[in-house]
């Protein structure tokens, strides 16, 4: 077996992600997902030669521990533990403590556990996930990459709120943004696709999943995104309303919503499910549409709106653009997407490849526009080997 195998665990409030890397491939030999942490029916579930299998968790006690033991065990089944060389854990908030991978220890658990007014949802989780890891390999150096690590190179005047400095410097709030690990990737992939060192690139990542955003890569380097202070900010999304104006909270607590209603409405009520009053699904919306569904049909139109008027008011943070980017699960699949996108984007001069766009879908990269206009691509996110690949290099530091 190699010994490159990086563990890359990802841990949620109600549940926990995993895959076995291979840092010199990329590959990931295993994966699976232990979800519905916290009621009876908590299992943990992995994928070997195409075939699922299943494994329940026992009703009483901490399902995150439950889980890492189980992985423990199937590690140990399957002959892979001893080749294990290091874990590494996705964090969602850094904060501005952290601009970089950093090795675990109790301090930066501590840390991470400070931080959890910025994440309540996250931070949390990835604590007791870590833990968890920890005592289930005490042997193996754990490391935390951070989902705001790439977005600490934005300008102040990228990040900064036009409210009062005290509000900064007491609560820290600022746009921080999200999905870094998926941006930085893409750059990367981006940047040799066009045959152009890193540092001399300018992209507009376009990271569309149940959660999205947008982010302006200069040189390489991150000086724009859309998500903000928390991961509400910005484009629309599954179940999240992206940018709204904040008085529409004022207006629902006198209206007697609770705050805990009117979190509950603009995080998982809204955005695609709230418009079409159907799903949070892209497929299902499309499904929907071509049969004629007007909330579908508005729900696609706003969506695919709102993502070009992020591109197209982030070609200001750059001095010149290679490419568009577009990644995740509705950017690296949703083709009539990406084409309305493209094409509520014409006044730029893009042009979409029909046949470019549809065979850039299910894996695989390419360019989706014309030749001889401005570029737009697809490219496959891979958050997972930035993980294991950042605590490789750590670890032989």
């Amino acid at each position: 077996m190699s010994n490159s195998l990086v563990l890359v665990i990802n841990s949620g409030s109600s549940s926990l992600k995993f895959a076995l890397i291979d840092t010199v491939s990329g590959e990931a030999t295993l994966s699976g997902l232990g979800e519905c942490f916290g009621l009876p029916e908590a299992v943990v579930s992995w994928k070997i030669d195409g075939e699922k299998h299943e494994h329940m968790l026992e009703a009483e006690g901490n399902h995150h521990q439950q889980a890492v033991d189980r992985i423990v065990a199937l590690l140990e089944e399957l002959g892979m533990k001893q080749d294990i060389v290091a874990i590494g854990h996705r964090v969602v908030h850094g904060g501005e403590k952290f601009t970089k991978t950093v090795k675990i220890d109790e301090t930066v658990l501590e840390e991470i556990d400070n931080l959890s007014d910025l994440a309540p949802l996250h931070n949390p989780a990835h604590v007791i996930g870590m833990r968890a890891a920890m005592k289930a390999f005490p042997s193996l150096s754990q490391y935390a990459v951070f989902d705001t690590a790439f977005h600490q190179t934005m300008p102040a005047k990228a990040y900064t709120g036009a409210i009062s400095q005290k509000l900064y410097k007491e609560y820290g709030i600022r746009r921080y943004g999200f999905h870094g690990t998926s941006h930085y990737y893409v750059s990367r992939e981006a940047a040799k696709m066009i045959n152009k060192p890193v540092e001399d690139s300018n992209f507009i990542s376009v990271h569309l999943g149940n959660g999205a955003s947008v982010c302006a890569i200069k040189n390489g380097k991150s000086v724009d995104t859309s998500m903000g202070f928390t991961p509400l900010a910005g484009l629309m999304m599954g179940t999240r309303c992206g940018d709204l104006d904040p008085s529409i909270i004022e207006f629902l607590l006198k209206k007697g919503w609770s705050q805990q209603e009117v979190f509950d409405e603009l995080n998982k009520k809204s955005g695609l499910l709230g418009v079409s009053g159907l799903t949070s699904d892209c497929r299902g919306i499309i499904e929907a549409m071509e049969n004629g569904h007007e909330g579908a049909t508005l729900a696609f139109e706003i969506f695919c709106y709102r993502v070009a008027k992020y591109i197209g008011s982030y070609m200001v943070a750059l001095d010149e653009l290679d490419a568009i980017i577009f990644t995740a699960g509705i950017g690296e699949n949703s083709q009539p997407i990406r084409s309305k996108i493209l094409e509520n984007l014409k006044i730029f001069g893009y042009r979409e490849d029909e046949e470019g766009n549809a065979a850039a879908r299910f894996g695989n990269a390419g360019v989706i526009t014309k030749p001889n206009t401005p570029m737009a691509m697809v490219i496959p996110t891979n958050e997972e080997w930035v993980i294991a690949k950042e605590s490789m290099e750590l670890l032989h530091a």
